[in-house]
Formats: C-alpha cells, sequence, structure tokens
C-alpha cells in the first residue's frame, strides 16, 4: 500500500468519518468484539450500575453489555460524530428507552460530575489519547469510590506489525501501560494478557495479543 492509503486507514481507525467510517466501523465492531466482551467482563457489572464506554464505535456490543445485568444506564463518548449517530441508530430500542445515552467529547474533558459511575471501560483507543496522563484523572475522577475502570488494548508487538500504526498511533505495550497508571492515584487490581486470533485486513487468521488491566479508584 502507498503511504496515503495507510495514513487514510490510521486517519479512520482514529475518527472515522464518511462511507469510508461505516465500512470501518462495522470491521472495528467484527474484530474488536472478543476484546470488548472480555473487557465487560472484567468490570463485575452489578444491577442498576452506570457504566460508561470512551470510543464505543457504532456500538453494537451493547446488547451484550445489557445482559450483564438488570436496570442498567449505559453512556457512551465518541470523538467522531459518524459513530456517535451510527451507534444511536443501531441502540434506538435502548435510546428510546432511556437505557442507552450517547454524546460527543472532545477526547479529553469527560462531560460528567464527580463520582457519577460505577463501572468505565475502553477498548483499542489507548494509542490516540492526546493527554493519557490528564484522561486518565478524568476518568478517576467521574468514577465513584471503589469503582472500577477496564483498559483493553493490543500489545505493541502485535500492533507493529501492522504498516498503517506507524501514523496517528502511540503504541503500547503491558509495561508502558503500567507505567503511565502509575503516575495517577489508581490501585491495579489485576493484569491479563492473552492471545486470540483475528483476521487480518488481507484476509488471513493471525495471532493478536492483548492485554485488560483492571483498575480501582
Amino acid at each position: 500500500m502507498e503511504k496515503e492509503e495507510l495514513q487514510a486507514i490510521a486517519s479512520q481507525l482514529k475518527h472515522p468519518s464518511g462511507e469510508k467510517g461505516i465500512e470501518m466501523a462495522n470491521m472495528m465492531n467484527e474484530t474488536n468484539i472478543n476484546m470488548t466482551r472480555h473487557s465487560i467482563q472484567n468490570l463485575n457489572i452489578l444491577k442498576e450500575n452506570k457504566i460508561l464506554e470512551l470510543g464505543h464505535g457504532n456500538a453494537g456490543h451493547i446488547e451484550f453489555l445489557f445482559e450483564q445485568g438488570e436496570n442498567l444506564n449505559y453512556y457512551g463518548l465518541e470523538m467522531s460524530e459518524l459513530m456517535f449517530q451510527e451507534a444511536r441508530k443501531i441502540n434506538r430500542n435502548f435510546v428510546s428507552q432511556k437505557q442507552a445515552f450517547f454524546s460527543v467529547y472532545d477526547g479529553n474533558m469527560i462531560p460528567f460530575e464527580n463520582d457519577f459511575f460505577d463501572k468505565i471501560f475502553t477498548v483499542n483507543t489507548i494509542y490516540f489519547w492526546q493527554k493519557p496522563e490528564e484522561l486518565l484523572s478524568e476518568i478517576y475522577r467521574v468514577l465513584k469510590p471503589n469503582g472500577n475502570f477496564c483498559l483493553t488494548f493490543a500489545e505493541e508487538s502485535f500492533m507493529k506489525t501492522l504498516p498503517f500504526t506507524q501514523f496517528e498511533f502511540e503504541l503500547y505495550s503491558t509495561e508502558k501501560a503500567l507505567k503511565l497508571i502509575e503516575k495517577t492515584v489508581f490501585k491495579i487490581v489485576y493484569t491479563e494478557s492473552q492471545t486470540e486470533k483475528v483476521k487480518s485486513k488481507t484476509g488471513e487468521l493471525v495471532d493478536r495479543a492483548f492485554t485488560t488491566i483492571v483498575l480501582e479508584k
């Protein structure tokens, strides 16, 4: 692929837009679903929990989240206007029943009051965080005391094999992510790494190593 094509893929992964963005969102939902479900299960959701997700994409996984407990409220924040619209469309039943709430944000400031959420999670967004320490502080701020934050990302060792990650991506190993977290007041509950088989952009199966870090306020 040409440099311009690779840059375009990186840009769409960071901030999907236009028809290509919808295609990219569908593909991301498919390839990330195992990581997303793993994150949701690691939150240990309880009934009546308020749950926040940063960077939900098309949010094709929300139905699975609502199966984890009774009377849940889900809040999704996206930098992409297109993903905000797609998520609302795909989850219109949950939106109309006032169970799911979607908003656009700037990727830095979380537009909620202190101690608002029981659980927060994000999957494959850390590469695009503009101010990682500040965003972690924001996540901490809006979490209730003893609330959990689940951070899931593909390992640097895998990500650097993808040619488009040289553009717009800040790659993370488990060690690098833990060093970042150590600069905050979060408590690390546990860290788990595993490998899964996923389809590459060219269609063959590849091994993707990913890590989930569960934190507590």
